[in-house]
């Protein structure tokens, strides 16, 4: 999946400013549960359970066998493979151990143990940023009929309002972002780990860019262009440096939180300044933001093995998003207005 006027925006940014470093964490130290995993992998079994993946290379070809033991493909999608299936299940035993013991939850390879639905990792979390693709969806779609069938148009049929073609694009960039946030919390692999990081941060790139043609109500498509070139350099490296040469999670939490702290002072300013008449939404996508900012922060184990805080981050991001997308039309409908006065 999206600052502080531009809450949605912020909201959509900060699960990628606050990304997930695989570092060495307590639960995968624990001797106990690298044994376990270790045997798994040998017998294909952890405890009384048994892994058809343990007898499948990760491509589903067999280890030893013809070929037409090969795993089926509704099954292969999933991309289990011995391995991280051993590595779940070993976790599960290991964490009912600790509880028993009284023991809080630890974290297993940079993340809380989770419990799966029908192969998802994070169901509660897939669910969520998939009613935020809803919403955005339904914000952007608003947004268009409001434009084209509710407020005059211009005798060549293009609308009044000058920043249409930048709301487009960043409704299709939130959207996009939500997906691969989605994709990313079902199966965390290499291909949906780089689509979600590359799909923020150019929606965050795009998003200042929207902030400053704004803020500084540039409207002439030439110095819209000279705002957006250096923008869109920046990004576009960014992302190929991420894709083909090190997906460096530091850097990237860096460069996302500098381009979302620039437009969140862009659009704070712009809010203080600007006499807007649907300014009090402002005010509540700012008070919302800093809430889903100490969720964001406030990191906890997942509740029943389900909800955490990046979870509950998600739930806020709902309404706030729909109050975003309410402000875009209140604003095209105000200068549609403004402009509408000064033909006549």
């Amino acid at each position: 999946m999206a600052a502080f006027p531009h809450c949605p925006l912020l909201l959509l940014l900060l699960p990628f400013f606050f990304f997930h470093l695989l570092y060495a964490s307590p639960g995968d130290s624990d001797p106990i549960y690298k044994d376990c995993v270790v045997q798994c992998e040998k017998s294909g079994c952890a405890g009384d359970k048994c892994f058809q993946h343990c007898k499948f290379s990760s491509d589903g070809k067999p280890v030893d066998g013809p070929w037409y033991l090969q795993e089926p493909l509704y099954l292969r999608w999933k991309q289990w493979d011995c391995q991280t299936d051993c590595r779940y299940h070993c976790m599960l035993s290991r964490e009912e151990e600790r509880t028993n013991l009284g023991d809080k939850p630890v974290k297993y390879h940079g993340k809380w143990p989770f419990r799966r639905v029908y192969g998802i990792q994070e169901p509660v979390a897939v669910a969520l940023a998939t009613l935020n693709l809803a919403v955005q969806f339904h914000g952007w779609i608003s947004f268009f009929i409001l434009l084209y069938y509710k407020l005059p148009l211009k005798p060549n049929k293009k609308t009044y309002y000058e920043y249409t073609g930048l709301w487009h694009i960043y409704g299709i960039l939130a959207m996009n972002s939500w997906f691969w946030n989605a994709a990313f919390h079902c199966r965390d692999v290499e291909l949906t780990e780089k689509l979600d990081y590359s799909s923020a941060v150019a929606f965050i790139g795009f998003s200042l860019i929207v902030a400053i043609l704004r803020a500084l109500n540039v409207r002439d498509e030439a110095a819209k262009v000279m705002v957006s070139a250096p923008i869109v350099s920046f990004v576009t490296t960014h992302i190929l440096y991420l894709n083909f040469y090190k997906l460096d999670y530091g850097l990237n939490a860096k460069v996302c939180l500098v381009m979302g702290i620039t437009q969140l002072l862009v659009w704070a300013v712009w809010a203080v300044l600007s006499r807007h008449p649907s300014q009090w939404k402002l005010w509540i996508l700012v008070f919302g933001g800093a809430v889903a900012i100490l969720l964001e922060a406030f990191d906890f184990p997942p509740y029943g093995g389900y909800v955490d805080a990046h979870a509950l981050w998600h739930a806020t991001s709902i309404p706030l998003s729909y109050i975003w997308w309410s402000f875009v039309r209140d604003d095209a409908e105000f200068r549609t207005s403004v402009l509408l006065k000064k033909v006549k």
